[in-house]
């Protein structure tokens, strides 16, 4: 999986990050305009938690079966006129793809918006081959024009605000292509507008197109891609060749398990009851669309978070972003912290698993959240994110014996003296009522904004909770059982 090389672990990362006020800024303001209308959405539906549960259900049996369904849209690619390739990790899905563009003669392809091939870098490693990747995703583009990486699953460029990306497309359009209008402002119809004109040259003259999936159904070889531009519907329709790199767990059994992800996906990713675009292809069919289809299946470490019974559930993940929209650590944080393709929660969980936990990066990535369990709540296919964290945070510990950027040897044996302390205090009801009478005497004594010692990286971000004159139980005492 790409490494983002000389990348800091994350509470280093976040810390430069949350200084910046104006990235903050930009976050609230997208997330919580995403955050609202979602709800809206979802609230429409009576039986939300049902479809939920049944997206959750259909996900999980189908990585049970993951084997099974695989052979089946193989077969049923094959049989459509496609070509399948397997590819045990993002070098050998990068050289395949390389070699098949190769083989067509051309040099430049158009690029419809993929997580996975941005996991691999497919990008890079075409570039290194002399192909040109061009993005055709609003979104991409600003990214990609930016000379910067995605910071959100839905919205890459969501660190970026109006003017920003004025400036990127007066500045680098041109050298990609068609130049923006000197007259540009920031208004988003006039941003859209110099966008598309840049992107019509692309997709008329392009020969080969990429692309991912947001599902693949086995029992017809068709791949699902849900947007909101229609930018991906020409990518897939024009080119003449297509090739499509998609995550194995991108599989669903059947277009009636479809069905469940139409309502599902839209309203948790852009709060909308169904995507502007939704297109679906199978295979090849003479005289319309691609006449040549290839499918390249990644791995890429996927099989072996397959094999975790408590990690696998991030598999579900459907990338509808809903996660990082309600996060706070996000909110603050924003997605170039997490160091990896899938920032947030669901990166949280998914990028250890994916790449390991042998970097500081990615052994510090179970330890990015406040465990509040927002997340959870809002998934659409119900991982349970804060679950999954604690478990990498176990593996993380035996892997690395409690010595990690995240944990020194020094904070690991004072967290191990805090439990072993509450523990002592919090089983003999006694020395619990002492403590407290002692807290409540000692009140003033307690420093208002940050405490010294191993607490003192606590209190950077919060203020000391004050303490009470009184306990609760002494209070409960005094008032006869609290009665009125």
């Amino acid at each position: 999986m790409k490494v983002e090389l000389g990348m800091p672990a994350f509470p280093q990362a976040a810390a430069e990050a949350v200084d910046d006020a104006q990235l903050r800024h930009n976050l609230k303001k997208a997330t919580h305009t995403i955050r609202a209308k979602r709800a809206n959405v979802v609230g429409e539906l009576p039986d939300w938690a049902e479809l939920r549960e049944a997206g959750k259900a259909i996900k999980e049996h189908t990585l049970r079966h993951l084997d099974t369904y695989l052979e089946r849209l193989e077969a049923a690619v094959t049989a459509a006129g496609g070509q399948v390739h397997w590819a045990v990790d993002g070098e050998e899905a990068n050289r395949i793809a390389t070699d098949l563009v190769r083989a067509t003669g051309e040099t430049e392809v158009v690029k419809v918006k993929s997580m996975a091939t941005q996991e691999i870098g497919l990008n890079e490693a075409l570039e290194r081959a002399g192909i040109t990747a061009y993005e055709t995703d609003l979104a991409e583009l600003i990214v990609q024009l930016g000379h910067d990486t995605p910071s959100h699953i839905l919205v890459p460029a969501i660190h970026r605000n109006r003017s920003e990306i004025r400036e990127i497309f007066l500045n680098e359009m041109g050298k990609w292509g068609l130049p923006a209008p000197r007259e540009l402002t920031d208004d988003p119809p006039a941003l859209a507008e110099a966008a598309r004109k840049h992107l019509r040259q692309r997709f008329l003259s392009a020969k080969v197109g990429v692309c991912g999936a947001n599902f693949a159904v086995a029992e017809t070889g068709t791949l699902a891609i849900f947007e909101s531009e229609g930018n991906g519907r020409m990518c897939l329709t024009l080119p003449e060749t297509l090739i499509a790199v998609v995550g194995i767990e991108k599989i669903v059994p059947t277009w009636r398990d479809l069905e469940v992800f139409a309502q599902l996906l839209p309203r948790s990713s852009t709060g909308e009851r169904m995507n502007p675009y939704t297109s679906t292809f199978t295979g090849v069919t003479p005289g319309d669309g691609p006449q040549n289809f290839h499918l390249i299946l990644l791995d890429n470490g996927r099989t072996d978070a397959l094999a975790d019974e408590v990690g696998r559930q991030a598999l579900r993940c459907i990338r509808c972003s809903a996660c990082l929209n309600v996060c706070p650590v996000y909110e603050h944080a924003g997605g170039h912290a997490y160091g990896s393709t899938y920032p947030g929660p669901i990166g949280a969980i998914l990028t250890p698993q994916l790449r390991g936990t042998t970097t500081p990066l990615d052994a510090s990535l179970p330890y990015a959240s406040s465990l509040c369990g927002a997340c959870y709540e809002v998934c659409p296919v119900a991982i349970n994110i804060p679950e999954v964290l604690v478990h990498l945070r176990g593996r993380v510990v035996q892997t690395h014996g409690g010595e990690t950027t995240v944990r020194t040897r020094a904070a690991h044996t004072a967290e191990r003296t805090a439990m072993s302390t509450a523990r002592w205090v919090f089983s003999d009801a006694r020395r619990l009522r002492a403590l407290q009478r002692i807290a409540g005497k000692s009140r003033r004594l307690v420093p208002k904004k940050r405490v010294p010692g191993p607490l003192r990286a606590w209190t950077d971000t919060r203020d000391v909770p004050e303490v009470p004159a009184e306990s609760f139980r002494d209070w409960w005492r005094r008032t006869g059982g609290g009665a009125r």
